[in-house]
């Protein structure tokens, strides 16, 4: 009898969330189980082409953390940042201060920004509107910055890794996990703490909310972080245990409007860019974005599609 009561209790919540939603505005037209699957295969597609494109995440071989100070590099063995054996002996000294991070490279030495030859460049980092990236042969390398420390992120246009990568491991669609969502808005927007794969740095998204949505009766929460004109989040459950990215993984939904109505669709679920190279600064699943249910929908994790700093070429 008390299992009975709890089902039914179960089942009284998603039937009041879906009468809430249905609330909210106009129900939506009929769903096109079809044109929906091509969708998400469409966008896997997508996906993996973004990956191998220059400015995808396939092609990073270095990440390298500056304090004050200057850094030489180039290929050399008595260089501070080394760099693979087809780029110049000696390229050129990373300058670095509270100002930024300027690299001045050696005499005769083809160094460009922007398809210019440049001698010496102030490489502003990526939280500005305009970002510097120095190429050197097929090397490029950019400037980040979290919580105010720089580093010095290097990408190899001919990374082999690129050539060989694929295909993406996925789950089965599952249209019943493309889920209706309601914001629940905190009084004023928060600055979430979030813990990253780096030790000691934080990542610090501003947050309007939580969501709320229902699977199998059961009503469930995330919390969101603010993307331009989207929601993002970041989120674990327990598929991270075998069959997705340990860490968590990343999802969008469009930012709802007065109404407070969205769609998470965890078919678009993808695995961080962290789970692809060691060279990347990505956010982990808080506790309180870790599901206690299995998401069987979205990317999955195949650790011989994962580049390491060892590995070397």
């Amino acid at each position: 009898m008390a299992m009975l009561v709890r089902n039914m209790n179960k089942s009284l919540v998603a039937i009041c969330f879906v009468a809430l939603l249905c609330s909210c505005g106009q129900s939506e037209p009929a769903f096109d189980k079809a044109a929906y699957e091509a969708e998400v295969l469409e966008w896997r597609e997508g996906r993996l082409a973004r990956l191998k494109a220059p400015t995808g995440y396939l092609n990073q071989i270095g990440l390298f953390w500056l304090e004050e100070g200057d850094y030489r590099f180039g290929s050399g063995a008595d260089n501070d940042i080394r760099l693979p054996a087809k780029a110049a002996s000696s390229i050129g000294v990373f300058e670095v201060n509270e100002a930024g991070v300027r690299m001045t490279a050696e005499a005769g030495v083809d160094v460009f920004s922007d398809d210019e030859p440049v001698t010496s460049i102030l490489i502003l980092d990526d939280t500005t509107e305009a970002p510097v990236q120095v190429t050197h042969r097929s090397f490029a390398w950019t400037v980040v910055q979290r919580d105010g420390r720089f580093a010095v992120r290097v990408r190899d246009f001919e990374h082999p890794f690129v050539a060989t990568f694929g295909p993406l491991p996925y789950f089965a669609v599952d249209p019943s996990l493309r889920v209706a969502a309601i914001l629940r808005r905190y009084d004023e927007p928060r600055i979430a703490d979030v813990e990253t794969v780096i030790e000691g740095l934080g990542y610090h998204p501003e947050s309007p909310g939580t969501v709320e949505f229902v699977i199998d009766d059961d009503t469930y929460e995330l919390e969101a972080y603010t993307s331009g004109d989207r929601l993002f989040f970041v989120f674990g459950d327990m598929t991270n245990r075998d069959d997705t990215y340990g860490a968590g993984r990343f999802l969008y939904a469009d930012a709802p409007g007065e109404d407070g109505r969205t769609v998470l669709d965890f078919n678009l679920a993808y695995s961080p860019p962290c789970a692809f190279n060691d060279f990347s600064t990505c956010p982990v699943a808080s506790p309180r974005n870790r599901l206690p249910i299995r998401i069987e929908a979205g990317e999955k994790f195949e650790p011989s599609l994962h580049y390491s700093a060892d590995a070397g070429y």
